[in-house]
């Protein structure tokens, strides 16, 4: 069993009996975002991994990465591993920067982390390297499995990889989708709400979580259409739970 808090956009917490950690909070109070961090950055004590799964400010919030690793100095810090040169800029330690890639895990505390790249919106692995820029977590705790999507489109192999893991206790998915005005801005998509519930569906997850829609008032989205597109073309396969800030989901 496990317990999540949901953060607001994509940021997760995860406990287990032993750890916790935190993905993709995006915990500075800038003046464009509508919701307001629920936890300071100093309030986060019983946290032993930053996790961010790429390298945007709603993802990996560099200026609270450079205040936890000063607060938290035992702290590890995962990311996808071509980002590694910004993560130490913000003053992590070496042994405390865990870089991983496609297909890698990492073991931290009780729990297991597994990288999966993402789509955001392309698919864009380093030729020279091998290394992508934009990373899915599976988290193995206490016996459940939870999916956390990132930033990411589907694309061709994604659902093999995660159904190698097994059954999915919990899947957080973004659902803002894309569309011609935000790519010309510079703001790159995701899984519209309905493509985010056709992976659910496909996927099986026992709760799937709509992720990606409170933020920001030019690049949100509609919970309820997500959780009524599941409903009606998966008929009660998958529950749907619409999150309420750091209310507490059990798994």
């Amino acid at each position: 069993m496990a317990e999540l808090y949901w953060l607001g956009q994509m940021g997760l917490m995860v406990k287990s009996k032993e750890t916790g950690i935190c993905i993709d909070y995006f915990a500075s109070p800038t003046a464009e975002r509508r919701v307001a961090p629920p936890l300071a950055t100093e309030d986060l004590s019983d946290v032993d991994a930053f996790l961010g799964t790429h390298n945007h400010l709603d993802h990996i919030d560099h200026e609270a990465w450079k205040i936890w690793t000063r607060a938290y100095p035992d702290a590890k810090f995962v990311f996808a591993e071509t980002h590694r040169k910004a993560v130490l800029a913000d003053g992590v330690a070496p042994e405390n920067a865990i870089g991983l890639n496609d297909g890698e895990s990492v073991r931290v505390g009780d729990m297991t982390i597994h990288a999966i790249a993402a789509a955001h919106e392309f698919l864009e692995m380093d030729e020279a390297t091998g290394l992508y820029p934009h990373l899915q977590y599976i988290v193995e705790a206490d016996g459940t499995k939870i999916y956390h999507a990132g930033d990411t489109l589907r694309y061709e192999g994604m659902l093999a990889k995660l159904k190698a893991f097994g059954h999915i206790d919990a899947a957080l998915l973004p659902i803002n989708g894309r569309d011609a005005r935000r790519y010309t801005h510079g703001c790159i998509g995701n899984m519209t709400f309905q493509e985010a519930a056709d992976l659910a569906g496909e996927l099986a997850p026992a709760v799937a979580i709509p992720g990606h829609w409170d933020m920001f008032a030019d690049n949100g989205a509609d919970p309820k259409e997500f959780a009524d597109y599941l409903e009606a073309k998966y008929q009660g396969k998958v529950a749907c739970l619409i999150p309420k800030i750091m209310e507490r989901i059990t798994v």
